[in-house]
Formats: C-alpha cells, sequence, structure tokens
C-alpha cells in the first residue's frame, strides 16, 4: 500500500487529516450551533453540518492536499468530491441514527455524574463514530478517483 511506503503519500494523507480536522470543527461547530441554539432535529443538523465541512474540506484539499492535482476543471473535481461526499454522508447518516439512541442509554445510566447531558454525549458520541468511519471512505476514493490525477 503506497501509503505505508509513500513519503508523499504519507504526506497527503496527514495533510487530508489535518484538512479533516478543520472539517471536524465546522462539522460539530455548526451541528451543536444548530440543536443547541436554533433547536434543529439532530438528523437534520447532521445534514447541514456535513454540507459545512464538504464545502470547507474541498477547498483545502484543493488548494493543500493535492496542489498538483490540475488536470481535471475545478468544476469536474468538485462534482467528484461532492459524490464521494454524498456517498460518505449515505454511510454517515445510518450509523448516526443507529447509534444515537443506545449511546444515549448509556450515558443516561453512567455510575458517576457527567458534565454535559446524556442526549448531548449520546448526539456527539455518534457523530464521531460516524465522522471517524467516512473519513477513511473519503480519503481512498477521492485520492484514487477525484484526485487520480496525482502522482
Amino acid at each position: 500500500m503506497k501509503l505505508l511506503t509513500n513519503s508523499k503519500e504519507r504526506t497527503r494523507f496527514l495533510r487530508f487529516l489535518a484538512v479533516g480536522g478543520i472539517g471536524f470543527v465546522v462539522d460539530f461547530g455548526v451541528f451543536n450551533l444548530l440543536i443547541s441554539v436554533f433547536g434543529v432535529e439532530p438528523i437534520i443538523a447532521n445534514v447541514v453540518s456535513f454540507s459545512a465541512a464538504i464545502v470547507s474540506n474541498f477547498t483545502w484539499n484543493r488548494l493543500w492536499t493535492y496542489p498538483d492535482s490540475r488536470s481535471k476543471t475545478l468544476q469536474r473535481q468538485l462534482a467528484e468530491f461532492t459524490i464521494v461526499s454524498v456517498i460518505g454522508i449515505l454511510i454517515r447518516t445510518p450509523i448516526f441514527a443507529l447509534l444515537e439512541n443506545p449511546l444515549e442509554g448509556i450515558f443516561a445510566h453512567f455510575p458517576i455524574a457527567l458534565p454535559f447531558q446524556p442526549d448531548f454525549l449520546a448526539h456527539n458520541g455518534a457523530l464521531a463514530v460516524a465522522v471517524l468511519v467516512v473519513m477513511f471512505w473519503n480519503f481512498f476514493v477521492n485520492r484514487y478517483w477525484t484526485y487520480a490525477d496525482v502522482k
């Protein structure tokens, strides 16, 4: 696997992770703002926050992670990145939905006092697991499709 043997690929992966970290902050920030301040349902907030993260991630990946990927037009790369991301949200949303209620039950019966409410912990715990799974999907499919022109 190139990721393990090629230093350029490792650097790209580390940059992708940094961009993902920024996207994570955007995603969680928008998600929590929507549910905590505006009272939006968590599933809808999940979709909106994911969309905001897509815009951030595409911009940073195009400019920093894959600056040498320019054989495709901006529009085509954005379309491919968006397709990968939409499939990602189709993977992410059921994971989130399946984990949210069981996690809330676990946190509600936690034996020690927690600094946050069980629903807050469940929302964010479910989102964290879903984001982690989709991160690997996004990296590999974008690397070998959206940015396939990078040597």
